[in-house]
């Protein structure tokens, strides 16, 4: 019967998108187990980037929501199962001594109301945190329609706290969810966590996306995030892919290509890490971004007057432009340009430069060298292996 709920609530929380973590150790301060620093927290991460280290579960399937592509939705005939606090903090601390799991990330359906579920994880992370001195990573959803006094617990207790706000808008939701209020059930909350998770240094907070399920376009969800991260204090925006759900009213919508969601994090990436703009994305007259071409590239290719930069003269930021340089590269090519001074190709791939995407780009010391044949082709003929007894 345990291991059946263990089944049954670890499946219903795969949804649920989670990044690699570890705990500051701020939460408790004298912890007796469960301390990651400063060593830190080591993951394992799934072949597309999730995070599976952490013990990931639902407190309860049931759920009086109706989101039309959930597979937990009240209409749908599953079986249902919960956990009580006492009960999935005993397993997890169990999990944790046997070293399966090393952080634990909660969440929910909507059991009775949204108070009585909340409650039940915020006694969760208590039990963990008061009783047992738990000073490891811990994530909490926040629940649509969430009070401040509720995100404040959340806050107080968690490393990251998230809620999922799905989608762009309103009239997007609505094709969702006949019973929940995009101003009320998530801005509201939001905009709570935001100023709340002030009080709490070292606690951050997510949000994530269901793509493709609405008929809604890149540019509306970006453009969402961009808000979130301009007024929420939004950490991160995680996007999942839909994917049908027999037995939902969305079961016969196709299934999002994961390459959309690709591309979706490749132009938060821009947006969070690289300097760029929403304006400088470019999109098709649908509103969504190119499959063929990644998003850098693209604004690489139209925006010829931009380019070449000058490697050894190139700011910071225009070096963020340039495609096959990241944050760490363009650091790097910053401090070597302290004391000295590039003049070949190969001293910029000992850096981390990706060449085959950045040669074009460029210019070092004044010359280009974007008619190499050995950098733009990985399998040249002309150093194909012959025989030497060959007629």
């Amino acid at each position: 019967m345990f291991a059946d709920k263990i089944t049954l609530l670890g499946e219903g929380a795969k949804y649920d998108v989670c990044a690699s973590c570890a705990s500051t150790g701020q939460k408790i301060g004298k912890a007796k187990i469960g301390r990651t620093t400063p060593s830190g927290v080591c993951h394992s991460f799934t072949p597309d980037g999730r995070c599976i280290s952490l013990f990931k579960i639902l407190m309860s399937n049931e759920c009086i929501k109706d989101c039309a592509y959930c597979p937990n939705r009240v209409q749908r005939d599953i079986p249902r199962a919960s956990f009580r606090a006492e009960e999935l903090s005993t397993l997890f601390l169990d999990l944790y001594r046997r070293n399966y799991v090393e952080g634990l990330f909660l969440s929910s359906g909507v059991k009775d109301n949204c108070r009585a579920s909340m409650a039940e994880i915020l006694k969760t992370a208590e039990i963990l945190r008061g009783k047992h001195k738990f000073g490891g990573y811990i994530h909490l959803k926040i629940l649509p329609g969430s009070s401040e006094n509720e995100i404040q617990q959340a806050a107080r207790l968690a490393d990251r706290v998230s809620l999922n706000i799905e989608v762009p808008n309103q009239n997007r939701l609505t094709a969702l969810s006949k019973t929940k209020d995009f101003a009320r059930d998530l801005l509201a909350p939001l905009t709570s966590i935001s100023s709340l998770i002030e009080q709490y240094p070292g606690t951050t907070h997510t949000t994530q996306y269901i793509i493709g399920a609405t008929g809604e376009s890149d540019q509306e969800i970006l453009h969402s995030v961009s808000d979130l991260y301009a007024n929420y204090r939004l950490k991160r925006a995680y996007f999942s892919a839909f994917q049908p759900v027999a037995h939902t009213p969305l079961a016969e919508i196709p299934a999002t290509p994961l390459l959309r969601e690709n591309r979706l994090y490749q132009s938060d990436f821009l947006l969070r890490l690289y300097g760029f703009q929403l304006t400088d994305l470019i999109f098709d007259q649908q509103g969504n971004l190119d499959l063929t071409f990644d998003p850098k590239l693209l604004f690489a290719i139209s925006n010829p007057h931009l380019f070449p930069q000058e490697i050894n003269t190139a700011s910071y930021q225009q070096l963020l432009r340039i495609p096959g340089i990241g944050p760490r590269s363009a650091e790097r090519i910053i401090r070597v340009r302290r004391q000295f001074r590039f003049t070949t190709p190969l001293e910029l791939k000992n850096l981390g430069v990706v060449l085959r995407r950045t040669i074009r780009y460029i210019t070092i010391n004044g010359k280009s060298f974007a008619n190499l044949h050995w950098l733009n082709n990985p399998r040249p003929e002309e150093f194909v292996q012959l025989s030497l007894w060959e007629v």
